[in-house]
């Protein structure tokens, strides 16, 4: 059996369905079935943790905070964060913790409400790029842009969302208590990319309107932690290139130099595969003897075998 380290990120349709109904009931459903395959990967004998994005969750608390504005304060989109790292890692302990006894597997699981220092002078806070909530039609993307003062940008053909800034993270204040966690228990952290804070010259951490991207967060924690394995999980079984085009194709692996020319060729959209693959390059830059696991999240356990998925590595 392995005894190996992975970080595992989540992407958005490992926590709700882009069909179904945005409520509570209908996200704990699709976390059920997607904390089955990060047991099935817990009982192949590696130690996890879980990173998760919150780009729709975090949305949709910042709008109902503002509508209800007449009725009770609006709350700061940090602490917006906030709530949606607490509820979702909450829904992802719950079932997790069924999937695994289920397999007889009595592991812990914690969720960890974790802050990440961002620089103040990221160049990110003045080009909006980080997509949340749900999508909009051209004309309702109008609407808000007009009345709410929101940034709306298009999202690779999917429709309009509002876009938020996207600093890298820097580093990850409640790391130490993840490491001494991570021996005993299967830890939920980095939720969203982590609640973003500044670092005042005195010490005092201020949280910031900004949404960090949960696989590069993902990235930091695997380096913090000496993973062997970034696996970031989305929609696609593997990596395209010309993607719905004609000429499309699936990659099976790359290398660093590879991925950085697909990237210097714009193959992979902004708001969707490239911070994945971008992530993906920075580990095995870090760490060239280790390797990253792009995958779906029902390919998982094969990706881990070599049977699936995109693997990128130094050479």
């Amino acid at each position: 059996m392995s005894t190996e380290k992975i970080v595992v990120a989540l992407g958005g349709n490992a926590l709700q369905s882009g069909n179904g109904p945005a409520t509570a009931q209908s996200q704990l459903e699709v976390v059920r079935k997607t904390c089955e395959h990060i047991a099935a990967i817990s009982a192949m004998g590696y130690e996890i943790a879980v990173v998760h994005g919150n780009g729709p969750q975090v949305g949709r608390i910042v709008m109902a905070s503002e509508a209800a504005d007449q009725v009770t304060p609006a709350m700061p989109f940090d602490v917006c964060g906030a709530m949606s790292q607490g509820y979702i890692g909450y829904h992802i302990q719950q079932c997790l913790k069924y999937a695994l006894n289920k397999s007889n597997r009595n592991i812990p699981v914690v969720t960890v409400a974790t802050q990440m220092i961002v620089d103040a002078k990221d160049p990110a806070f003045s080009n909006p790029t980080k997509p949340i909530g749900p999508f909009y039609t051209q004309e309702e993307a109008k609407v808000l842009e007009q009345e709410r003062g929101y940034i709306m940008k298009e999202d690779s053909g999917r429709g309009y969302r509002r876009v938020v800034a996207s600093p890298l993270p820097q580093r990850i204040v409640e790391i130490e208590a993840v490491k001494q966690l991570w021996d005993h228990s299967i830890v939920i952290t980095c939720g969203g990319g982590g609640i973003p804070v500044i670092e005042n010259p005195d010490g005092t951490l201020e949280g910031v309107a900004a949404v960090i991207d949960k696989d590069f967060a993902a990235e930091l924690l695997a380096e913090k932690v000496d993973a062997d394995i970034l696996m970031i999980l989305t929609e696609v079984e593997k990596v395209s290139i010309n993607f719905k085009k004609p000429n499309q194709q699936d990659l099976s692996r790359m290398t660093l130099a590879e991925a950085a020319r697909y990237v210097q060729e714009g193959q992979f959209p902004a708001g969707s595969m490239l911070p994945k693959v971008e992530a993906a390059m920075k580990f095995v830059r870090t760490y060239p003897n280790k390797r990253a696991i792009i995958t779906s999240l029902d390919k998982a356990v094969e990706a881990l075998d070599g049977k699936t998925g995109t693997s990128i590595t130094f050479n």
